[in-house]
């Protein structure tokens, strides 16, 4: 088995908390004089990184959101916070958060509530947007600085190198990924947590977003609706 080598890393601003998520408004002017406004919610958290020698890529070394790094796979400490995809820290992803009905009309809901969807195309948004989790600019980016959602192919390289391609292979390898389930778009309810972990990607299919599904027998890349609450772990730009 390859070593990783884990390097200490703080996100800390003054006057911030950790294990808090916080809303920042940029205003800028362009050169027409049009004021426009940018918005990003990220999660403030201490963690480390962890180094791969397999992809040479620097990961979170738990879950957005998790208190710590996970001793088990059912460790509910480290399950961290559920997304919706493509949404901000704005409070959704808390597992104990309210739920509402109301879609939201833009890319940023003028609430911290789940929104649940009963429809196509089961998205927390009216009109379904790909961009919101591209890249570390997206603008809708919940990781800390300087980190993003990994895409589809950075799952499939990191768990090619895995010691099983499984849910136990996937704690077995130095990311420790738990088994926090997720939660349900229709009725907001938490299911199959230490039993099954759903990964986001920052990728998209249609009207769909890919994640990395893990379970006792296998390790897939999936697609399913936006609105289902799944884990976030972060990988560097």
């Amino acid at each position: 088995m390859a070593k990783y080598v884990r390097s200490h890393y703080k996100v800390m601003q003054k006057y911030l908390f950790t294990g808090l998520f916080y809303f920042f408004a940029l205003i800028g002017l362009n050169s027409c004089g049009t004021t426009g406004e940018f918005n990003t919610q990220r999660v403030v958290m201490e963690f480390e990184e962890v180094h791969s020698p397999e992809t040479g890529q620097v990961w979170m070394d738990r879950n957005l959101g998790a208190e710590k790094i996970a001793e088990s796979v059912d460790d509910e400490d480290a399950f961290g916070h559920l997304f919706q995809w493509g949404r901000g820290a704005d409070g959704h992803q808390l597992r104990d958060s309210n739920t509402t009905r109301e879609i939201s009309n833009g890319r940023v809901p003028l609430h911290g509530d789940f929104i649940l969807t009963f429809n196509a195309p089961n998205d927390w948004r009216i009109k379904p947007k790909d961009n919101l989790w591209k890249g570390v600019n997206g603008p809708n980016n919940p990781c800390p600085a300087s980190f993003r959602l990994p895409t589809e192919a950075e799952w499939d390289r990191e768990r090619s190198a895995w010691s099983s391609d499984d849910l136990s292979g996937a704690f077995a390898s130095p990311l420790k990924l738990p088994a926090a389930g997720f939660r349900d778009r229709n009725n907001g309810v938490i299911s199959s947590a230490g039993s099954f972990g759903y990964y986001w990607s920052g990728s998209t299919a249609d009207i769909y977003a890919r994640f990395l599904e893990l379970r006792s027998d296998r390790a897939i890349m999936s697609d399913y609706f936006r609105s289902f609450g799944f884990s976030v772990r972060c990988i560097k730009d």
